[in-house]
């Protein structure tokens, strides 16, 4: 039985506002709970007693009557609740106790205090359902808002990290352009255009171009050792026998093949295609487009 001063204590808390018990209502698990520790300060025992009453009648508290909180649960309890900073260093686990719980606490701590504490909070229960029902549409909008507002944040934070990777890339030159026009008189930006083209291949360069000359060796050259290169031409001539000849004596050969199909200029970089209007030896003398092609280089081949 509850000692005459722990039953002043009750009374004195009776006394107060009823919101003062709602406010020790807690929601977890999407139920409306309350701790161990504070229904055992309303009753006026100490917290380990009152949990072994329950145990001496546990089969009165099923899960849904009282659960004890997880690890991850209390630490999220105690970081919203100034008041429980206590429990941080507790190496025990609170039980919180549903309404029914609560309902069933009077039954075994058998006393008129109980009894009359049991009411006051069960008052607090209803209360608390009858706000939470009466907002239930504020509460919604609520949710929906905050809701938008992090998959605003998330999209946001997303858009950045692509701002930043486009600046970086820049910033450092990766960036590949997928098509675009070069002028007249661009010469020097269309031949740096190709060159940087060459320059990424890592394992092969396939060239489809009616039109070439020893110039274009020269820029094949700038590919990579250990990437191979290979020409299809429409005509091969004398002197351009002559020129891969020479050329293949003193630097990495260069394959060339007669191919009279195409009328336009194709330049495979590795799996990447891309369409050339003007031949490699013509660059930026007159206006010419480039773009990236959808098909690979295996793909272009095969149609060979």
């Amino acid at each position: 039985m509850a000692k005459k001063n722990d039953i002043i204590n009750i009374e004195a808390e009776q006394s107060q506002p009823l919101e003062k018990i709602e406010n020790l209502i807690q929601v977890i698990r999407g139920k409306q709970v309350m701790l161990d520790r504070d229904l055992a300060r309303l009753y006026g025992v100490d917290t380990k007693r009152l949990n072994e009453q329950v145990k001496r009648n546990i089969e009165r508290f099923p899960i849904h009557f009282r659960f004890q909180l997880t690890e991850n649960e209390t630490t999220e309890l105690v970081a919203n609740c100034d008041r429980l900073q206590a429990l941080k260093h507790s190496t025990v686990f609170p039980y919180v106790f549903t309404e029914q719980g609560v309902a069933m606490l009077s039954t075994v701590l058998r006393s008129e205090t109980a009894v009359n504490v049991s009411i006051h909070i069960m008052d607090a229960f209803t209360a608390m359902r009858h706000f939470i029902a009466s907002n239930a549409q504020v509460f919604q909008r609520l949710e929906v808002m905050e809701r938008n507002q992090l998959a605003l944040n998330a999209h946001q934070i997303e858009t950045d990290h692509k701002l930043e990777e486009v600046f970086r890339r820049l910033d450092d030159g990766s960036v590949k352009p997928e098509q675009g026009i070069f002028f007249d008189g661009q010469i020097f930006d269309a031949y740096t255009f190709i060159n940087d083209r060459i320059r990424e291949a890592n394992k092969r360069i396939v060239l489809i171009d009616n039109y070439v000359d020893d110039s274009v060796l020269a820029m094949l050259d700038k590919r990579d050792k250990g990437v191979s290169a290979k020409i299809y031409t429409r005509n091969i001539s004398h002197q351009l026998t002559l020129d891969f000849e020479k050329h293949n004596a003193q630097y990495a050969p260069i394959e060339v093949e007669q191919f009279d199909r195409a009328h336009d200029r194709f330049l495979c970089i590795d799996d990447t295609v891309y369409h050339v209007g003007a031949s490699l030896k013509d660059l930026g003398k007159k206006w010419f487009g480039f773009n990236r092609m959808e098909w690979t280089t295996d793909e272009l081949l095969s149609k060979m």
